[in-house]
């Protein structure tokens, strides 16, 4: 850690900054330069508190040399994560190709969805259950009764399944059914879920939200890892913009960033991303170029009728064709698109 010390600091006040930092077992390094003074601070960073200090006279700024995301830095742990979601691999050069309807539906759609989106390479069955909505008068999900259609739709096709959870109350019917728990745009910031979800062995995938940084993204992440959760995926969904030509803005330039300051998989959404069917595959396409984890399309058969998110899907058969297109970049980028355990069979 850095103090930066104001231009007109005294003798008096450094003497005491220096007090402050050595009686807390650190060591304090001066250095005075022709327009700043600083202090370079050497030990635990975790025994300071940077408001306190930063509280103290003299002091213009605290800055911290390791991140404050502990537990997801690369300095934390080298080595890229591999998370396990029902036997299918996600990082460490294994990718994740997450398919399915936004929200849970009728009984027989969710089987046809899956068993096309399976033939066609998919290896997670997605669907929602519980959907937070703009309105209040929009679908809500159909709540357990959906949980149990996409985990039945899903495992009779030899894909596990992830859906959203949007409470903490929620998250012990979701892990009955879900191998995967998502946390949506909407909730990346609602710590007391991010808790309740870092207490549980479910892996869990951690949806960027829509004004979030990086920096916030890989907090969240932190909450749920410092409860004991190891198995974290992070997405790239798209954030905000000020052009209205797609629903958000796809910022690809996550993934190698996120690659360099931590070793968690993250994994793109271009559905949410873009909005728009006709921009998935090139978004999806340089999302892996980049170094993704994964991919995570909405697909439906019927995309008129669907009860959410309809204009954004894709129809199976487009889903097929993107999917190849997909295997033969992983291919080529040396990755591999980790099969069910039903396919490794």
């Amino acid at each position: 850690m850095i103090l930066i010390l104001k231009s007109g600091a005294t003798d008096d006040q450094i003497d005491h900054v220096i007090e402050r930092v050595e009686a807390l077992g650190l060591q304090a390094h001066l250095s005075r330069g022709t327009f700043r003074t600083i202090l370079g601070i050497i030990g635990d960073e975790s025994k300071i508190d940077a408001e306190a200090i930063r509280a103290i006279p003299g002091v213009a700024s605290v800055v911290p040399v390791l991140p404050p995301y502990k537990l997801a830095s690369r300095e934390a742990h080298p080595d890229f994560s591999i998370v396990d979601v029902g036997g299918v691999k996600i990082g460490g050069g294994n990718l994740a190709m997450i398919a399915g309807p936004c929200s849970v539906e009728e009984e027989d759609r969710m089987y046809r969805i899956a068993e096309q989106v399976s033939a066609a390479g998919a290896n997670i069955f997605r669907g929602g259950a519980f959907k937070p909505r703009t309105s209040p008068y929009a679908f809500q999900g159909l709540g357990e009764e959906g949980l149990k259609r996409l985990r039945d739709a899903g495992h009779a096709h030899g894909m596990p399944v992830v859906t959203e959870v949007t409470d903490p109350r929620l998250v012990e019917v979701v892990c009955k059914y879900a191998d995967m728990l998502q946390i949506g745009a909407r909730n990346m910031q609602n710590f007391a879920l991010l808790n309740e979800v870092g207490a549980c062995n479910h892996p869990v995938l951690l949806k960027r939200g829509m004004s979030a940084t990086v920096n916030d993204l890989l907090m969240c992440a932190e909450y749920i890892l410092s409860q004991g959760n190891a198995n974290v995926v992070l997405c790239e969904r798209g954030i905000k913009g000020f052009d209205t030509a797609t629903r958000n803005l796809f910022d690809v330039s996550a993934v190698p960033l996120v690659h360099q300051l931590s070793h968690l998989p993250i994994i793109v959404d271009p559905s949410h991303a873009t909005g728009k069917p006709e921009l998935i595959p090139a978004c999806a396409m340089a999302g892996i170029a980049a170094g993704a984890d994964g991919v995570h399309i909405e697909v439906h058969d019927c995309p008129e009728v669907a009860k959410s998110d309809g204009p954004q899907a894709l129809l199976p058969e487009q889903y097929a064709e993107v999917a190849s297109q997909m295997k033969a970049l992983a291919e080529l980028l040396g990755k591999t698109i980790s099969p069910t355990p039903e396919k490794t069979a």
